[in-house]
């Protein structure tokens, strides 16, 4: 992900539903009946994931559940006793999408509790690609590396300790299918609310948004991040047009009411309009500076990643560590593709990768 956008950084962000650092522990009200808690992210620079919890008469509904690791598990415990509740009152899980620190906490405690697990149909591929990660010759992103021109760059993510390594193969309970595939946008009852699930496709192709109009509030997940903007390009299956799905599905968003935000990542925010806006207009930025870097000629992905900068501090491609420099071929990819699906550009399979040319 990178930082885009006016405002303060993620790092530094205080949410105005507690007070302090949106990372800071606690079972934070932001609304009559719903509460943010921050569960941590080790050795993740998100630093933490806010899960959000619906108090029903009948019990409580999870937005994402965090990562399967001891330290998120007892820090939702101890949060949730904190205001009157416990594990055993959870009766289900809306899961935002399918990436680890979203759903596999709330896919081990789904299993334990017996209470349902919601996901978008459109990420069960990558579920089923991580039940048979036993099988895999290699880091599964390493194919997609090599098509945005990057194969030394998937030969280190192959290396043991990157990000994804055979040497950590995932374990299958925390990845075992959902109880209830959310397909297209639907209206779910929570309680006595009701919560529209909106199909939001482009960082993961089952993204959703959760969008309680009469409250106001956007559970936005990855899709609208106050701060940073999320990754594009860093899914698997490989999908053909990410950001253009992301783009679509941004424009969806706008056309709901102004909304507050409530991310998986950084503070509660006021606006989903003027966030949606910046973002639309940070992409279409990107766009013209990736064409910009083919006048020199035909580049791959790798290639024009090295023209631009990376994160809000504009840092050299050069100088990200392996796995950034990674993400950011895929996500340069993920624009070259837009721009031959908008006429802009033209694309040549090679040896060497992808090639793209202007057009």
């Amino acid at each position: 992900m990178t930082t885009t956008g006016p405002g303060t950084s993620t790092a530094h962000a205080v949410s105005p539903d507690s007070g302090e650092h949106w990372t800071a522990e606690g079972a934070w009200q932001v609304s009559d009946g719903i509460f943010r808690i921050p569960l941590p992210l080790p050795m993740d620079g998100l630093r933490a994931i806010n899960v959000y919890v619906l108090v029903a008469d009948d019990g409580l509904t999870l937005v994402d559940g965090g990562w399967a690791i001891p330290q998120a598990r007892e820090l939702l415990d101890r949060s949730l006793r904190g205001i009157g509740a416990g594990f055993g009152d959870i009766r289900r899980f809306l899961v935002t999408h399918v990436h680890r620190d979203h759903y596999t906490l709330a896919r081990v405690l789904g299993t334990e509790l017996g209470v349902d697990v919601a996901l978008g149909l459109g990420d069960r591929p990558a579920l089923a690609l991580m039940q048979d990660a036993a099988s895999m010759t290699e880091n599964p992103f390493a194919g997609a590396l090599r098509t945005a021109g990057a194969a030394e760059l998937a030969e280190e993510w192959n290396s043991p300790g990157q990000e994804g390594d055979g040497d950590q193969l995932p374990d299958p309970t925390h990845w075992a299918f959902a109880d209830t595939w959310l397909d297209g946008d639907t209206s779910l009852t929570v309680g006595a609310r009701t919560v529209d699930a909106v199909h939001t496709p482009g960082h993961t192709p089952g993204h959703y948004v959760y969008a309680e109009r009469d409250a106001g509030l956007l559970f936005a997940g990855d899709h609208v991040l106050p701060t940073i903007t999320p990754s594009i390009g860093f899914t698997m299956p490989m999908d053909d047009q990410p950001l253009g799905d992301f783009m679509a599905s941004l424009t969806k968003v706008r056309s709901l009411p102004d909304l507050t935000i409530l991310p998986a990542h950084g503070p509660v925010a006021p606006s989903s309009h003027a966030r949606v806006d910046e973002l639309l207009a940070h992409h279409e930025t990107r766009l013209a500076d990736s064409l910009a870097a083919l006048a020199s000629g035909p580049l791959t992905a790798h290639q024009v990643a090295g023209h631009l900068g990376w994160t809000r501090h504009e840092h050299p491609y050069d100088s990200l560590d392996v796995f950034s420099r990674g993400m950011a071929a895929m996500e340069t990819k993920a624009h070259l593709e837009l721009l031959v699906a908008r006429g802009q550009a033209s694309r040549t399979d090679s040896s060497d990768g992808v090639v793209f040319a202007a057009v």
